[in-house]
């Protein structure tokens, strides 16, 4: 099962404010609204980093609630599942082309959709080595604009 950070790493990344990740003021800010209490986006950096991993209840709520999704994604491995399937899928159709593909393979029959689904394989084998960019997530919340 992914670790805490790796979590909140997920929904920062997939959950998404007019097409951007949301910053960690913004995230802050809604988490204390949402449960009263204090929440600094140093903090939210230290969760997502994982240099801190033992939130209290209260803050694992609020960060649920701002991000809509469950309470257990961040206790129970089929939750987890469950709402990674669906980030994934919503992630993926927010992309224009991947949502024609999907729309063209929908109107194909099994064998068109089956050499599509190869063809993708072998593409994504010729991707996979490729080294991903960094992320904003290392950069302490002081350096958000």
């Amino acid at each position: 099962m992914p670790s805490l950070a790796e979590k909140i790493d997920k929904l920062f990344t997939n959950i998404r404010k007019d097409g951007r990740e949301y910053t960690y003021e913004e995230v802050a800010r809604g988490c204390s609204e949402l449960n009263g209490g204090t929440f600094s986006k140093s903090y939210v950096w230290q969760l997502r980093t994982g240099q801190r991993d033992n939130p209290t209840k209260r803050h694992l709520e609020a960060l649920a609630a701002f991000f809509r999704v469950p309470v257990a994604y961040f206790f129970d491995e089929e939750t987890v599942e469950r709402v990674d399937s669906q980030l994934a899928i919503t992630t993926a159709m927010r992309d224009a082309q991947v949502r024609d593909i999907a729309l063209r393979a929908m109107r194909m029959d099994d064998a068109g959709r089956k050499s599509l689904a190869r063809i993708i394989r072998e593409v994504s084998k010729l991707h996979a080595a490729t080294p991903k960019q960094g992320r904003q997530r290392n950069a302490p919340p002081d350096a958000e604009e």
